[in-house]
């Protein structure tokens, strides 16, 4: 009896669930303010960070922007400062615990709780594996999955006790989908999709419904770390649509954004099609950009 009473239950959820979403498309969602919240950005100091800062800098948000870049951080500063937000600035190498660390207890101690983390640090090297060396390897791993742990475990216990806070996460489509040529860059977005997927299961079974969780995943954009990026489907996206988006999603507190939104299809392919079938379209796509091939270095 349990088991059919389980499955009743499931179907009466999944309708519901299909009627609210059919709800969601005709009604508009409300956007939450984030004036006087304690921002922190991560890799504020050029490219995403720089444009997440100043939207958020638009909104009347207090600011705290991270960057190993003193020269860019200020530059950002300066912007946000321009449009009326008050901005601290801590120049920090993301790929060093110690300095993460070190910085979030400046931070707690002299401004406060941070209410909403956007971990948007990030590093990238294009080349086959062999070709990739140890040190860039290691570096993607600090900068791309370790630094959101680090930055998260030291902000979220104050999330908690308020049981008020957000914790974004700047991933990748490069965490859903394999691209030749960047076998640990991949590596390290799927670790920080599965990083956003897991805290944000995590924090609803421990009852935190106060603290909502994003994470961006935009193909290629056009802020220089890959060379060259072209392809057949789409084109390569301004940092400007990107970052629309992500706030949009910030702010209506969705769980992930897809910048286009059309990977949603593509994730639906992957998970239909055979293989076969899935190597065409990619052939297809036909992506390429400039990477270092065929030196076979490690060191």
């Amino acid at each position: 009896m349990r088991p059919l009473l389980d499955l009743l239950l499931f179907l009466a959820t999944l309708l519901y669930s299909y009627l609210e979403a059919l709800v969601k498309l005709f009604v508009p969602v409300r956007r939450k303010s984030v004036s006087g919240e304690l921002v922190l950005v991560t890799g504020a100091g050029h490219g995403v960070g720089r444009a997440t800062a100043l939207e958020f800098a638009k909104r009347r948000s207090r600011l705290v922007l991270w960057d190993i870049n003193k020269h860019g951080l200020e530059d950002t500063a300066e912007q946000c400062q321009e449009l009326g937000a008050t901005v601290q600035t801590f120049v920090v190498d993301c790929s060093k615990r110690e300095e993460i660390y070190g910085a979030a207890e400046k931070v707690k101690k002299e401004l406060g709780d941070v209410s909403i983390l956007v971990n948007n640090a990030g590093v990238i090297t294009t080349a086959d594996l062999l070709s990739t060396q140890d040190h860039q390897i290691q570096r993607m791993f600090e900068v791309n999955i370790l630094a959101h742990m680090w930055t998260t475990r030291a902000f979220l216990p104050a999330m908690m006790d308020n049981n008020h806070g957000h914790v974004v996460t700047v991933a990748s489509a490069a965490g859903h989908f394999v691209t030749p040529y960047m076998v640990a860059y991949c590596s390290s977005k799927f670790a920080a999709v599965g990083f956003h997927k897991a805290l944000t299961d995590e924090l609803a079974v421990l009852g935190k419904d106060g603290i909502k969780t994003t994470c961006l995943c935009p193909v290629f954009i056009n802020t220089g770390f890959v060379k060259n990026p072209r392809t057949r489907l789409g084109k390569i996206l301004e940092i400007e649509e990107v970052v629309e988006a992500l706030m949009e999603g910030i702010l209506t507190n969705q769980k992930m954004v897809f910048v286009p939104s059309a990977q949603r299809v593509a994730l639906l392919f992957e998970r239909l099609f055979p293989e076969r079938a899935l190597n065409f379209l990619k052939k297809l796509t036909d992506v390429e950009f400039d990477a270092v091939i065929g030196q076979r270095s490690t060191q």
